[in-house]
This record gives structure tokens, C-alpha cells and sequence, in this order.
């Protein structure tokens, strides 16, 4: 029983008593078996440990990093008060983490992959600040999808990170792929797939091509032709970075950037609509065609796939090691499955919802050997995000998240990972 007081009238203080739940009978019974005078000490808790909960790996070290996280008295120990607070308490998990224990020797298209959308974003969608350090947040995490959008600096020299058309402040690409470099594999070793949202013009891809290849070395994935027929598998892409974009168009310095005021939504999303629509409630509706203008990947390939193919510069196009496409005609053209090629290819939050109404089939077959990608749509200011199962239930690879969110959505997506060890599953 703990005593707390609060004020009447601005002069008095009345005190009352705070009820605190007592540990069980067999909790105590328990307790009483592994201590002594009323306090469990490292030893003895390390037995309770291996002998109770089964964590047979469980060290001397493992039990002070207990008894250091409950607030108590005894350094030395715990006592009935404190093991039972950490019984049920948040360092106790129901679960304990398995790690890595799924089959990761299927190709890539075969799993779900942990993904972020404008990784570099601390904020909204509109005015917060690029950096670095959302993208060293999410790969502790376990996040293996960076996505980065470069775009030329002021002076057209240089490469930046930013969200096109906004009024975001930019970072340095080149201080982003430091930070990927030094924490990709902190948290896991499984690969890391960088999609490059590409703005630049030849030569800047040619010094992006330079940067890459500096600054990840030997871990860079360098794709050869068999990957483009079927995706290795992540088990041998432990340690490695891969790069994943369109094959770069010749630029165009007078390509206008589309209008972006057309949106007809505007206004944080509530908590349902940050949850997302099922797929039953879209039949027999029109769901309004919303302009998703910040991200060039919901434009189609104007040309020709082995035209594009002559203008590149042959370093930048040797970086590809998952290759981007969206071919003309739509969906039936975009799901298309190629016995002899694997691509990724990315749909927006609500292109995917009609999709699925109307091609559902599709989907699942194309999701079988390609990488599908679904991105939240641009109306989404506040960098919520929308339900993942339904993309889940359709084998879309990549749920791409703001994984500097909120709401449950983010909560799901971050509790689905967790069962095979934050990686791709």
C-alpha cells in the first residue's frame, strides 16, 4: 500500500491510500523457492530463469540487467515486490523472440519484406525535416526497405535527399548512404534494399553511381544475369546492400513537374481511415483517381524497356539489382507475368485497393515470382498509413510504411515482424 496526497481549496491536504496488487499465493510460494530472507539474488534468479521460464541460455549477466531494470532497494536482488513486477511487466514478454527460424532459402519474392516509404522523413509529408536519422531509427529497428528520393541540389552539382514539390529541407545523399552503411546490419543480416526514386540528370546519375559504389564496397550486391530471371534467395544475400530503381530515361529539362494541388482530400486522416478500407466495402464504389504526384514511381515506362536500356550510363545501370518497371496498358500490362524476367513493380495505397477488387487473381500470381510494392497515398500528410493486412493477403512483398507513423496500422506492421526476428518472413 503506497500513501498519496491531493489538495482541497488550494490550502488543505487530505491523504489516502493506494491499493497496489499483492502478489499471488504461488507467485509467493515461487518467490519463497529461489530466495533467501526475503531477497532472490542474481544466483537465484538465474536458476529461476533457466529451471522456470526455460531460457536455458540465460546468464549471470542477463539476471543483473534484471535486476537493474526494476526499481527497488537491493542491488543484490529482488525482493517479492519487485520479481513481481517483473513477472508481469513489459521485460517479461508472453513470447519469448525465436530469431530468425523460417526457411530462408526460397527466392525473395517469397517473402514478406519489412519496408519504409520516405525513410528519410522525421515528420510529415509537407514541412518536416530530412535526415539521416529516421533512417538509422528504422534499421535498428529492423526495417530492410530504405526508400530514397534524390533529386540535384541548388547549384545542380550535387545529390540530395528530399520529398519533390514540398517544403521539406533536403539532406545529403551521400550522408544517408554512410548511415545505411554503418547501421544496416545492427539489427539483422539479412539484406537491405535501397529503392532509389530517381529525379536526376546523366551525369548526377553517374555521380550517384560513383557514391554507391565508394561507399558500400564489397557488400554492394552486383547482379548478374540470372537474377533477372528469378530472385536469389535471402539467405545468400546475408550482408549486402542492393540497389532497386527504374532503368534512368534520357532527362528532360523541360518536363514540367504535374500539378499537386488537384488532391480533393486534404486534413489528417481520422483513426479509421489511418486503418485503412476493407476490400468488401469498395465493390459497387468510385473511389475518387487522387493524383499520387510525390511519387514518380505511379507513372508508367514511356518507353520501350531495351530503348531506355541504350541510354544508360553503364555504371549506374550495373547498380540495378532489383529492377523497377511499369510497362504501358495498365493493369493487365503491369501484372503481366514474364516466365523469363522478374521485376518490382509499385502501385499506390489506393490504385492497389481497386486492383484488388478487379484483378485480385492477378495479383496473387504476379506476387508469386515479382516483387509488388504498395506505397500509402499521397493524401496521407501526416505520414499515417493504411491496413497491411490487406496486402499481406494478396502476397504483396512490400507494405511500404512511415515507419515515423503512428497508429495501429504501424503497431501491426511492427508486431508482424517481431515473429521471425525483425527480418523478411
Amino acid at each position: 500500500m503506497s500513501k498519496q496526497t491531493y489538495r482541497v481549496c488550494f490550502c488543505f491536504q487530505r491523504r489516502f491510500r493506494l491499493a497496489v496488487s499483492e502478489a499471488p499465493e504461488d507467485i509467493k510460494k515461487l518467490f519463497e523457492q529461489y530466495s533467501e530472507n526475503g531477497i532472490m539474488t542474481i544466483d537465484g534468479l538465474q536458476r529461476f530463469l533457466v529451471e522456470v521460464q526455460k531460457e536455458d541460455k540465460a546468464t549471470r549477466e542477463d539476471a543483473q540487467k534484471i535486476i537493474d531494470s526494476v526499481k527497488h532497494f537491493h542491488r543484490k536482488g529482488v525482493n517479492l515486490e519487485a520479481f513481481f513486477k517483473y513477472l508481469f511487466g513489459d521485460i517479461n514478454p508472453p513470447l519469448a523472440s525465436l530469431g530468425v527460424h523460417h526457411d530462408m532459402s526460397a527466392p525473395l519474392s517469397l517473402y514478406f519484406i519489412y519496408t519504409g516509404h520516405n525513410s528519410y522523413l522525421t515528420g510529415n509529408q509537407l514541412s518536416s525535416e530530412c535526415s539521416d536519422v529516421p533512417i538509422i531509427n528504422a534499421l535498428k529497428r529492423g526495417v530492410r526497405v530504405i526508400e530514397l528520393d534524390i533529386w540535384p541540389n541548388s547549384t545542380k552539382d550535387d545529390v540530395d535527399v528530399l520529398h519533390g514539390g514540398t517544403l521539406t529541407t533536403p539532406v545529403e545523399l551521400i550522408k544517408c548512404l554512410r548511415s545505411i552503411k554503418e547501421y544496416a546490419f545492427v539489427a539483422s543480416e539479412y539484406p537491405v534494399v535501397i529503392t532509389l526514386e530517381d529525379h536526376l540528370t546523366p551525369n548526377l546519375q553517374a555521380k550517384v553511381a560513383e557514391m554507391v559504389t565508394q561507399t558500400f564496397g564489397e557488400i554492394l550486391f552486383s547482379p548478374g544475369p540470372e537474377c533477372f530471371k528469378e530472385f536469389p534467395c535471402p539467405e545468400s544475400l546475408k550482408r549486402r546492400i542492393i540497389i532497386s530503381t527504374k532503368p534512368p530515361k534520357e532527362y528532360l529539362e523541360a518536363k514540367e513537374v504535374k500539378d499537386k494541388e488537384d488532391d480533393s482530400q486534404r486534413g489528417k486522416a481520422s483513426d479509421e481511415e489511418a486503418w485503412g478500407n476493407e476490400v468488401p466495402d469498395l465493390k459497387g464504389s468510385h473511389v475518387a483517381n487522387y493524383k499520387n504526384d510525390l511519387d514518380e514511381e505511379d507513372e508508367e515506362d514511356t518507353d520501350d524497356g531495351d530503348k531506355s536500356q541504350h541510354s544508360l550510363a553503364p555504371k549506374y545501370k550495373h547498380l540495378i539489382g532489383i529492377l523497377a518497371r511499369k510497362p504501358k496498358g495498365g493493369l493487365d500490362a503491369w501484372l503481366r507475368v514474364d516466365p523469363d524476367k522478374v521485376t518490382r513493380l509499385s502501385m499506390s495505397e489506393q490504385k492497389f485497393e481497386k486492383a484488388v477488387v478487379s484483378h485480385g487473381k492477378q495479383i496473387v500470381r504476379f506476387t508469386r515470382r515479382n516483387v509488388l510494392r504498395v506505397y500509402p497515398k499521397s493524401t496521407r500528410f501526416d505520414s499515417s498509413n493504411y491496413n497491411p493486412l490487406i496486402g499481406w493477403m494478396h502476397g504483396v512483398q512490400m507494405v511500404a510504411f512511415n515507419i515515423q507513423g503512428h497508429g495501429r496500422s504501424l503497431w501491426l506492421m511492427h508486431g508482424m515482424f517481431k515473429a521471425n526476428g525483425d527480418v523478411v518472413m
